[in-house]
């Protein structure tokens, strides 16, 4: 390859080097957007409270005073401050950015913003934690009928995997 040859395809790659990592930031800008509309720094608020309550029953279980809710206090802004460490929006949104830029395109993206400004898309966003808990209550209610068998399926595959355990019972 001739000197200037070589020039021009390091320019050209150089160029091209630019063109990508513009590319990639934009695409990132428009994942993080989406997470943002998506309210997605929410993600770990029930973790959040659910240590939190662990930590109230603890307090309650060892019928500490009034006295020491200091105490209680100060464990919970420890655990507070354990989890944003692990779990906090900044520790999990360059991860979170990373999955949504290679799970959609740059335009798919721009799309999923779109429609998420727009009313409909505002709607299905307030709405979402609603529907997602109904739904898991209902699942929960109709997957209560099917406990009692299941369970009588896994004691017959027990029995007739094992009929000597059975015989002893």
């Amino acid at each position: 390859m001739t000197p200037i040859r070589a020039l021009c395809t390091a320019v050209l790659l150089v160029g091209m080097s630019g063109q990508v990592l513009a590319d990639a930031a934009s695409h990132a800008a428009n994942a993080e957007r989406f997470l943002k509309l998506a309210n997605a720094d929410r993600l770990t608020v029930p973790v959040y409270a659910q240590v939190q309550q662990m930590f109230a029953q603890r307090f309650a279980q060892a019928q500490a005073p009034e006295s020491k809710r200091a105490v209680l206090e100060s464990y919970q802004a420890k655990a507070n401050a354990a989890l944003d460490r692990a779990v906090g929006w900044e520790k999990i949104k360059p991860d979170l950015i990373k999955l949504y830029t290679v799970s959609f395109t740059e335009q798919e993206l721009r799309d999923l913003v779109a429609f998420y400004e727009s009313p409909l898309g505002k709607k299905v966003i307030a709405k979402m934690p609603e529907l997602t808990a109904r739904s898991a209550q209902l699942t929960q209610e109709k997957l209560e009928s099917a406990v009692p068998e299941v369970n009588k399926l896994l004691s017959d595959m027990s029995a007739e995997l094992d009929p000597q355990a059975a015989k002893k019972k």
